[in-house]
């Protein structure tokens, strides 16, 4: 499929093309994530409610909406071998508009993140400086298999339920909030890695040496899974450790669901992978939410 020059005439966006170009389908991971952290903090939703909110519109629609559009200015040339039809090869978004959608979103999450107090700006900052880091030239982490899922998985999961406790608690979160939050984004990386399949052929052309392109699909879903399910066992353990069997339990079942989902992606990786991030996944972030209730009330009974 070759990019419709037709379209590269355009002199402003299309409406439609600017919403699809921050990609509301990614905004629930970390939305879900700075919810989880909020949770976890053990604080009390109250009158809190409306840092809740702001704080899940900032992680979701702004920072994460942000990094889409960074991703696919940077990535125009690679989607143009891969995804031609996306609003920038496609033409619908013309000349420089994606980076100053994305610069301009940049500023809009530094503001909001300055309404959430020191630790929602502090980070907010490190949010969008990874998101350039992860996408931009010199840095462009994106060309490692290794540092850009990891980068991504501490941005989508471990930072939003870090900032959700933190702006809930007005300090440092708990031992126990990091650690999950940490394990969790750890596990993400696997996540990250399967994502990486559906752009194999325009990064292999464009040197984008992500798991999938150095391994091969077959490896790299296993390499996934087992990172996958190993931050997951950890949960559990500690689940076990602190005194919390019914919801180590329930994260317990929630893996067993997702390994029989692996069995079926590991059979053939390239095309089930996207089946796999609509169903395995779901599985993974419900764990996180347990895993949040499970530990909210620690810090008050040690």
């Amino acid at each position: 499929m070759s990019v419709n020059l037709s379209l590269q005439t355009r002199s402003i966006p299309q409406p439609a093309a600017m919403l699809e170009l921050i990609k509301p389908i990614t905004w629930f991971p970390p939305i879900w994530a700075y919810l989880c952290g909020a949770v976890s903090a053990g604080v009390g939703f109250g009158s809190n409610w409306p840092m809740v909110i702001l704080g899940m519109v900032l992680a979701g629609p702004i920072v994460c909406g942000m990094s889409q559009a960074a991703n696919d200015w940077c990535d125009r040339h690679v989607d143009a071998v891969n995804e031609p039809y996306r609003p920038i090869p496609s033409g619908r978004i013309p000349g420089r508009w994606g980076l100053w959608i994305a610069l301009a979103m940049s500023a809009v999450a530094l503001a909001v993140g300055w309404m959430l107090g020191p630790w929602g700006f502090y980070a907010t900052i490190f949010g969008v400086l990874a998101a350039w880091a992860y996408s931009a030239e010199p840095v462009r982490l994106k060309r490692s298999g290794w540092w850009g899922p990891g980068l991504v998985g501490l941005c989508y999961e471990g930072l939003p339920w870090f900032t959700g406790a933190a702006v809930l608690a007005q300090g440092v979160p708990s031992f126990y909030v990091v650690t999950l939050a940490a394990l969790y984004a750890f596990g993400a990386h696997g996540i990250m890695t399967l994502n990486d399949f559906k752009a194999l052929e325009g990064d292999r052309q464009h040197g984008v040496r992500s798991l999938p392109v150095m391994l091969g699909p077959e490896v790299a879903a296993k390499i996934a899974c087992t990172v996958m399910a190993m931050a997951q066992l950890l949960v559990i353990a500690l689940l076990l450790i602190w005194g919390r069997p019914y919801h180590a339990l329930a994260v317990t079942a929630l893996l067993l669901a997702q390994l029989a989902a692996m069995r079926v992606m590991l059979r053939d990786p390239k095309a089930k992978a996207p089946w796999y991030n609509g169903t395995g996944v779901v599985l993974y972030v419900s764990g996180m939410m347990v895993s949040a209730f499970a530990i909210r009330t620690l810090e008050a009974i040690q």
